[in-house]
This record gives C-alpha cells, sequence and structure tokens, in this order.
C-alpha cells in the first residue's frame, strides 16, 4: 500500500556496489503515519543484494539490536526503526554500532521528528562522531498528492464509481495526505452501509479512524491540565491558525498561552503548518479531541472562537455562524448565516450561498422573521446561479407558511416560478405560479410584480400563444415604468429582446442596441447579459450565424463580471447550435457530452447539448444512441423543452422514423409536433420541423394536412427576415411538389421539384449551413435521376442484382429515407443527368468531411445506382480477395454503428438478404466475432 521510496534505494544500493566504497548512513524522517516502517521494508527488499545480511533492531523493545561485535562480520544492511523510543543505554549501543560500519555496508535509521527528546538529533542530545568514510544521508517522507491518494482509493475500494474527484480531494483534506491515514479512513468507507458513493459528505461523516484518534489522545492529555485548552482551542477552531487567535479561543493569558503552546508542539499534540500557523498534521484529528471536550467548556470555546473570527478582515462568516450554532447561540448563527449568504451572492459565489441558505433553512423550528430574511436570498441566489436539487423543495414548503408576509410570499413564488420554468423544465406548472405571483405582488410590490411580468413574456416554453407573451410585455414594461428602477426596466428590455427576435421583429435589433452594456449597476449588467444571450439564442434560430460570435462573446464577458452563471452556461447551449448548424463538428460531439457532465445536477440547463448530440448520432448512423440523445436520456420529459429545440428534436426523431419504413408513426409524431409549434405562433421555429413533418404526411398519403402545413408555414413567416425559416420553406414545397410528382408519374413535376430544391440548397449555403445544404442537393440530384429514370433513359448501373426496387408509385422521400430505384434508360437530357451525378457526388464528399457516415453512405449508394457503367471493364465483378468491396465497406460501417439489416437496406437500397450476405462478408474477411467487434475491426 505505501510504496518504497526510490531515492533511498539507489542511494544504499550504491554502498553495495562497490565493496571498496565507505559505507552508507541513511537516516529516514517522518511524522506519524507516513510509512516508515513500510520504507524499511522495502529496503529490506534491496534488489541485487543477495548476499548481503539483514539485521532489524526496534528500539524500545527488549533485547533489540545485534551486539557490536557481531554487526559487521559480512556485509550488512542495519534496519533501525524507531529510534525516537530508545533510552540513553540504548542510543549509546546504536552509536557504537554504526560508527564501526565496515565498507560495503549500509544502515537505515527511521524516526519520528516530533518526539526526539532532542529536536533535530536522532543519535542523542551528543553529537555523534562519524567515521571519514561513512556516508551520512536523510530522507524527509512526505504526505501523498492527490494522484497518490486516487491510486491508494482504488486500490482499497476496487477501482469502483466511488473513486470520484469529489471524494479523492476529501480524504486528501481531511487526512492531510498522510498515508496511514488515508488508508485507515479508506478502510472505514470501504466497510460503510449503505455502500459509499463517493460524496464528500460522507467522507466529512466518516468519523476518525481508531489508530489516529489514540495518538491524538494520547499526546493531548499528555499534557497538563493547564496547557490543554490550548489544544482544544485548536480543535474547536478546526484549521491553521495563529498563536495570538489560539491563546484567546483557549481564554489563556498571553505568558501561560504562549506556554501552552511550546508545550504542545513538543509533544506534537499540534504541529505548525505554516509561517505562524499552527493545528493539527492531520485535520482529521481535530474532531477526535473535540470530542473530548466537555460540553459546556466546548461551547465556551465556540463563544470565544466566534468573537475572535469576527475580528478578521474580511471576516469569514459562515464559520463566524457555525461557532455561534455549536455555542447555542441561534440568533447570532442566523444573522451569520444571513451576512455569509449576502458576501458570497455579492461576489458572485451563488453556489455557495445556496449550499449554506438552503441547509440552514431545512433546519426545524427556525423563527417566521428569519424565514423571511433568509428565504428571498435563497431564491435570488438560485435563479440567478445554478441550483442545487434541494431548492426547488425548501421554497414549495415556504411559501405555504401562513405566517410569511405576503411581499416576502409573491417574492419567494416569483423565484420559484423562475426556477421552474428557467432551470428545471416544468413549464406547465412554473407558468401557474408566475401568474399566481404577478397577481399577488402587484398589490405589494411594483418593482417585483414587473419582475414576474417580464418573465411570462419569455416565448420559449410551450403552451402560451405569441399573443399572450405580447399581452404581457405591456404590463410588464407599464409596470417596470411605474417602478422608476433601472434594473427592471433592464430585465424586461431583456426579455423584450428576445420576444421580437424570436418572430424576427424588424425592431429587434434596435432593441439589442438599447441593452445597457455599459452601465456600471451590476443588476442592470447581469440583465443587459442575459438580453445578449436571447438575442444570440434567437439569431441562432433566425440564421444570423455571422452575428452571434459578437452576441455571445459581449453576453458572456457581462455575465461573468457580474455574476451570472446560469446567463454563461446557457450562452454555452447556444454556442453548441451554432457549431451544428455552421459545421463545426470536429470535437462537436466530445464538447457535448462535457457540457452533459459538467451540468449533470441540472439537466435542463444542457438540454441543447443533448439535441445537438442526437442530431450528430443521426447523422453518424448511431440510431440508438440518437433516441437516446434525442429524449434527453430520460432526465426530463421532451414535452417540456423549449419549443424550437423540441421542434428540431422532433423533426430528426421524425426523420429516423421515416427511414425505418415506419410512415404511419412519423406522420402521427408529425402532428403532434407542428401542433406545438402553431399553437405558439413564432413560425420561425418550424424551420427545422417543417421538412421532414411535411415528408412523413405526405408519404402516409395526408397530403391535404402536407399541404396546410407548408401554408401555414408561409403565411407565418409573411415578409419576416428569417433567414434558416425560408430556407426551410423552400425545402419544405420542394418535398411536397417531389411527392405529388411521384405519384403523378410527371418527370417535369420532378425537374421543378429539384429546381426547389436547389433554391433551398442556395439558401443554406448563404446562411452558411454546410450540412442542409448538402441534403437538399442530394434530394435535387435524387428528383433528377428520377425524371431520368420515369422516361426510361440512361445506362446500365454497376449496382447490377443488389438492387431492391421500390418503382416510383410511393413518394420519394428527401435525404434520409428511401428513395426512387426505377431501373435506368437512355437519357432524356444527359447533360441535366450528368450534372445531377456531379451534384451527388459534391454533396457525398461533402457528408463524408463533416463525418456525417449514414448520409455519405446513402450518397454514394444512390450514385453507383445511376452512375453508368465504365466503358471497357471486363464482364464480371472485380475481385477483392481479402479486402472488403466498396458496397461491404458501406455494408458494415453502417451495421457496425447498430442499424439494423432492414435499415440498412432502406439506406442503400438493398434486400435485407444482400444486406446480410454482405455483413457475413465482411465479418469473414476482418475476422470480426460479432457487429460490435466489427466496428473495432473496420
Amino acid at each position: 500500500m505505501i510504496a518504497t521510496c526510490g531515492s533511498a534505494q539507489r542511494s544504499l544500493a550504491r554502498a553495495f556496489a562497490d565493496r571498496d566504497a565507505g559505507p552508507v548512513l541513511l537516516f529516514v524522517e517522518g511524522s506519524a503515519g507516513l510509512g516508515k516502517t513500510h520504507l524499511l521494508r522495502g529496503l529490506a527488499e534491496l534488489p541485487g543484494t543477495p548476499d548481503v545480511a539483514r539485521l532489524w533492531w526496534r528500539c524500545g523493545a527488549a533485547g533489540g539490536g545485534p551486539e557490536e561485535d557481531e554487526a559487521w562480520r559480512e556485509p550488512t544492511l542495519l534496519l533501525v526503526d524507531d529510534v525516537h523510543r530508545a533510552d540513553e543505554d540504548e542510543l549509546r549501543r546504536l552509536r557504537r554500532v554504526l560508527a564501526g560500519m565496515e565498507p560495503g555496508s549500509a544502515a537505515a535509521v527511521a524516526y519520528r521528528p516530533e518526539e526526539l527528546p532532542v529536536p533535530g538529533m536522532p543519535l542523542g542530545g551528543t553529537a555523534m562522531t562519524y567515521p571519514f568514510r561513512l556516508t551520512v544521508l536523510r530522507d524527509r517522507l512526505a504526505p501523498w498528492d492527490e494522484e497518490r491518494v486516487r491510486r491508494a482509493a482504488a486500490e482499497v475500494l476496487g477501482g469502483s464509481e466511488s473513486c470520484t474527484a469529489e471524494a479523492v480531494s476529501a480524504l486528501r483534506e481531511r487526512t492531510g495526505g498522510v498515508p496511514r491515514a488515508v488508508v485507515d479512513l479508506l478502510a472505514m468507507l470501504r466497510e460503510q452501509r449503505p455502500a459509499f458513493t463517493g460524496t464528500a459528505a460522507e467522507v466529512a461523516a466518516a468519523g476518525v479512524p481508531a489508530r489516529l484518534a489514540e495518538l491524538v489522545l494520547s499526546r493531548t492529555y499528555a499534557l497538563s491540565p493547564a496547557h490543554r485548552p490550548l489544544v482544544w482551542a485548536a480543535a474547536v477552531l478546526d484549521g491553521p491558525a495563529a498563536r495570538d487567535e489560539l491563546i484567546a479561543v483557549a481564554g489563556l493569558g498571553a505568558v501561560p498561552g504562549g506556554d501552552a503552546l511550546l508545550r504542545a508542539l513538543e509533544s506534537a499534540a499540534l504541529a505548525e503548518l505554516g509561517e505562524g500557523r499552527y493545528g493539527f498534521a492531520v485535520p482529521l484529528a481535530a474532531a477526535a479531541v473535540r470530542d473530548t471536550v466537555p460540553g459546556p467548556v466546548r461551547q465556551d470555546l465556540h463563544r470565544r472562537a466566534a468573537r475572535v473570527l469576527r475580528r478578521g478582515q474580511p471576516v469569514a462568516w459562515a464559520a463566524v455562524g457555525e461557532h455561534h450554532r455549536a455555542a447555542g447561540d441561534y440568533r447570532g448563527w442566523l444573522r451569520a448565516v444571513e451576512k455569509a449568504a449576502e458576501s458570497a451572492a455579492s461576489s458572485g459565489r451563488h453556489q455557495e450561498a445556496i449550499t449554506l441558505l438552503e441547509r440552514t433553512l431545512a433546519t426545524p423550528g427556525i423563527p417566521p422573521q428569519a424565514r423571511a430574511r433568509l428565504a428571498p436570498l435563497l431564491a435570488r441566489n438560485a435563479v440567478t446561479g445554478l441550483r442545487s436539487d434541494q431548492t426547488v423543495e425548501v421554497l414549495e414548503q415556504i411559501v405555504r407558511d401562513a405566517d410569511l408576509p405576503p411581499a416576502v410570499r409573491g417574492e419567494l413564488r416569483l423565484d420559484l416560478g423562475l426556477m421552474l420554468s428557467n432551470q428545471m423544465g416544468r413549464f406547465e406548472e412554473g407558468w401557474r405560479v408566475l401568474e399566481v405571483a404577478a397577481a399577488e405582488l402587484r398589490e405589494v410590490r411594483s418593482v417585483l410584480a414587473a419582475r414576474a411580468m417580464a418573465a411570462l413574456v419569455t416565448p420559449y416554453w410551450p403552451g402560451a400563444s405569441l399573443d399572450v407573451h405580447r399581452g404581457w410585455l405591456i404590463k410588464a414594461s407599464a409596470a417596470a415604468d411605474d417602478s422608476g428602477d433601472d434594473a427592471m426596466r433592464t430585465a424586461v428590455l431583456a426579455n423584450h429582446v428576445g420576444l421580437a427576435m424570436s418572430w424576427a421583429d424588424p425592431e429587434a435589433w434596435d432593441l439589442v442596441a438599447r441593452l445597457p452594456v455599459q452601465s456600471t449597476d451590476p443588476a442592470c449588467v447581469r440583465q443587459a447579459a442575459r438580453g445578449l444571450c436571447n438575442a444570440a439564442d434567437s439569431a441562432v434560430w433566425l440564421g444570423f450565424y455571422r452575428r452571434v460570435d459578437g452576441l455571445l462573446a459581449e453576453g458572456r464577458e457581462l455575465a461573468t463580471r457580474s455574476g451570472a452563471p446560469y446567463t454563461e452556461h446557457s450562452a454555452s447551449g447556444t454556442r453548441l447550435l451554432q457549431e451544428f448548424w455552421t459545421g463545426q463538428w470536429l470535437g462537436l460531439a466530445k464538447r457535448c457530452e462535457e457540457f452533459v457532465a459538467d451540468t449533470a445536477d441540472m439537466p435542463f440547463l444542457s438540454s441543447d447539448a443533448y439535441v445537438v448530440r442526437g442530431l450528430l448520432a443521426v447523422a453518424q448512423g448511431d440510431w440508438g444512441e440518437a433516441r437516446s440523445w434525442l429524449s434527453q436520456r430520460g432526465t426530463f420529459g421532451t414535452e417540456n423543452l423549449p419549443v424550437p429545440l423540441g421542434a428540431t428534436a422532433a423533426g430528426a426523431v421524425i426523420r429516423l422514423t421515416l427511414a425505418r419504413q415506419e410512415v404511419a408513426d412519423a406522420a402521427e409524431q408529425a402532428r403532434a409536433a407542428w401542433t406545438v409549434v402553431a399553437e405558439k405562433g413564432v413560425w420561425p421555429w418550424a424551420a427545422e420541423l417543417a421538412p421532414w413533418a411535411v415528408e412523413a404526411l405526405a408519404r402516409a398519403g395526408d397530403t391535404a394536412t402536407a399541404h396546410a402545413m407548408v401554408r401555414d408555414f408561409a403565411q407565418g413567416l409573411g415578409e419576416a427576415d428569417a433567414l434558416a425559416a425560408r430556407a426551410a420553406l423552400s425545402w419544405s414545397r420542394a418535398v411536397l411538389a417531389e411527392s405529388e410528382a411521384l405519384g403523378e408519374g410527371l418527370p417535369d413535376g420532378l425537374l421543378a421539384a429539384a429546381e426547389t430544391y436547389r433554391k433551398a440548397a442556395a439558401a443554406y449555403a448563404e446562411l452558411p449551413r454546410p450540412y442542409s445544404q448538402a441534403l437538399t442537393t442530394e434530394c435535387a440530384g435524387r428528383c433528377v435521376l428520377a425524371a431520368d429514370a420515369a422516361v426510361g433513359g440512361g445506362e446500365a448501373g454497376d449496382g447490377g442484382s443488389d438492387e431492391s426496387s421500390s418503382g416510383t408509385a410511393a413518394p420519394a422521400a428527401p435525404a434520409g429515407s428511401e428513395g426512387p430505384a426505377s431501373s435506368p434508360g437512355p437519357a432524356c437530357d444527359r447533360a441535366a443527368t450528368a450534372s445531377a451525378i456531379a451534384e451527388l457526388e459534391s454533396c457525398a464528399q461533402q457528408f463524408t468531411d463533416l463525418g456525417a457516415v449514414w448520409d455519405a453512405t446513402r450518397a454514394r449508394a444512390l450514385l453507383r445506382t445511376r452512375q453508368p457503367a465504365r466503358k471497357g471493364r471486363p464482364p464480371g465483378r472485380p475481385s477483392h480477395s481479402d479486402q472488403l468491396s466498396p458496397r461491404e465497406a458501406e455494408v458494415a460501417q453502417l451495421a457496425s454503428s447498430g442499424l439494423t439489416n432492414r435499415e440498412i437496406a432502406a439506406t442503400l437500397h438493398l434486400s435485407p438478404r444482400t444486406v446480410e450476405q454482405h455483413i457475413a462478408g465482411a465479418m469473414r474477411k476482418t475476422g470480426a466475432l460479432s457487429r460490435r467487434d466489427l466496428a473495432h475491426r473496420l
């Protein structure tokens, strides 16, 4: 468990390597628990010294040590332990033995420096005369760092998930890295029931190992009763403390207090932890001493500790509060808690304030007046910062308190509504709470009433229509003006920005310019930061990608400066969306996963990352993972996603469902998702849903509803400057045109649909959105080839019997589902066909460059079924011997992503049996044992 010191090994090894060299004496110095005995045992196993005798000498043990005349009769390694326990006679004998060391021999002498009778002199108070040829070295053992503690934790706890960074940090802090204390505490955690899960709280609650407790108590109670209070004071302060602080808390005068500190250091009950700072070498030991102090004495010590700490600058109010509480002064405790929370909030440490206030308010018997002061402080921090899981529950309990003043209850209800909506995704419940809060506060506090109304302006939540939000904007603006509060006016403006940008109001950018980004008021700055990040998020959905960078950079800088971590995190989600749409896919999946991990205690905040990760999985053909990510991995209901994000996720799920040929289910999903967007009335948010919803209904034969969707989408957009939505509208019209042309067998209709797809592709290229551009380009090429096939043109391709013809009766699907695969014939327009093939080759390369494996494979498969055979190729298929053929490689790639044979067949226009044969061939050639193994082999 405790590793041998490499430098000590090397030092002694040199003594035995050269028998003509002088002997070596190594002093091994280390406080209790640092592993001196383990080190000596490691030295006893010194490699390369089979002929060297080993002699052990444990000082203080009866009959220990060799006789002087026999110690060095042959090359010898003398291992001496616990020299600090040797009496005068044993020290004299040891000095004579060491003085008689011969060349080719060595000795290692271990001791605790804090227990030596004369500090710094392990062999007694008289200086030893060392032989001329003797090399004397000293090795000081040091505590473990966090990495070494982590390895020990993994060894003791079995490498389980409980070896968290949080647990390792707590272990290192509580034990001071002293190996013996680390190992003993880990043993206690291993036997803990219920099983240890890896939290710092569990480490703190584990208690003190018996070996450590006995050591520190024996040293403490070896002191005289007059000196013990100083050690008790150190236990109560529980951390490095200055001399005068210890003396004041102990209640001793300057002279007796100074004497007590000297005695405590001499007995090793305390240690000097830094210049002028004293405490326990192992922080965990403080609890063992504290538990032995009589109750009345302990309360007096805590009372004096509170007074001493209040004189510090800055005042550690949280620690002051704990001392007041331990002293039984509950009023002083609550006052200190309030000051600590205010101090933490003012410096942006919101989570620290939240934790402290939650713990305090959860204590039974808090007086109503104290709850009325502390609860609003908790709510404000929770809304601004990153909530803990307990905050909502605490607030829900407090707002039911009949003794709360109405103004306080209304304020708490407001913050509870904001948390339910913004941080937990419980929109419907949050909306109701905010409406009640607005009504309660209208009569008592106009500033907070304006804040509640401003919250109801935010349009992202499902349910209320755009007109309802506009109505609340009028009320909120009036209330903010009446309040005369600049921060509240800015809050309303920030939400006005989000509302106006969402539906592409022509005045939206002017509203953004009005945000007071130069304000010196931190409250105004926080609201301005939120307004900029609202604008950035809306700009992403509208397609103004080039303007997003500036908005996010300024918004995040203001959020950091004013202490608004929630705004910072929401901006990070917006950045992930922008990177997906603009094709910045390199490392994007990892960035999404890291963001989800960083916000694990508040999964709604990472909903952007979940959806982006799901979209990537769709494009990569990892459909099982795609559904998991798009459904937020079960962290909360997807029906509670913000409307634009929910529409995007729904579009991706519909696309997957269509690719699996489950057309009826896809149509039902499309109707449900479209209803949510239509009820909201913010039509730019339909952009990521419309093409897939229209396709699902068209393929299901519900062309009337598909037409109604396109019509409503166009009317809803009107003349709005929503670039992404206009491109999606062209895409949706093209889908409808393609479906109708295929259904009626009209080649000209297919060519017209191709032109509409190209219009959408050009619009996406302008944004830029390379993935959407490639998808619509693929659709255009597919339409031209289908028109060519419909008139019987073209030459035979090289697909041969691999193709499964679906005919032209079923409507074609935009990229992501099975397209037409009619038998090719002579081209009606060879130039158009050649152009379409070039388009497909280009978009296949775009897909490949992005990392869209599924899309690239599908595009290449379409090319293979349509490209004419090369002139001069010998008859029959080329031989690939033990190498994968291009078709086998495509099938294997999709199979290793998790697609079923049926899904692969739909993507590549093959029969399921052909797919099965290709997978068998790929597994045989690569030696793969399963589909999962195939991914590694590839």
